[in-house]
């Protein structure tokens, strides 16, 4: 963290952070509702003899996951260290690449 971070950016920071977290939140909600009526509905249409509702519920799902990767920041391939490696060999490879250039 920087240390001469002021205390606006920091909490423009957090509230930003939890606005995302919030929003994530609806989508779970919002997720198990609309899915519990798909299944009531489709036990009331044709009492499980086939479970169609398990469809958008297995799509949604998918998609729910990947917000949830995103807000809670888990991606275990490309991570903190990951990012560092690639800033800097990218920051190298565009000096190299001046240094040629201005020769």
């Amino acid at each position: 963290m920087n240390t001469t971070e002021t205390y606006q950016e920091r909490y423009s920071r957090a509230k930003a952070r939890v606005f995302e977290l919030k929003a994530f939140y609806n989508h779970v909600i919002i997720y198990v509702i609309i899915n519990l009526g798909l299944a009531a509905l489709n036990y009331y249409q044709n009492e499980w003899r086939f479970p169609w509702f398990l469809f958008p519920l297995l799509g949604w799902g998918i998609g729910l996951m990947s917000l949830a990767a995103k807000t809670y920041r888990f991606n275990p391939f490309i991570n903190k260290d990951w990012e560092e490696r690639k800033l800097r060999e990218l920051m190298d490879g565009e000096e190299s690449h001046t240094l040629r250039n201005n020769s």
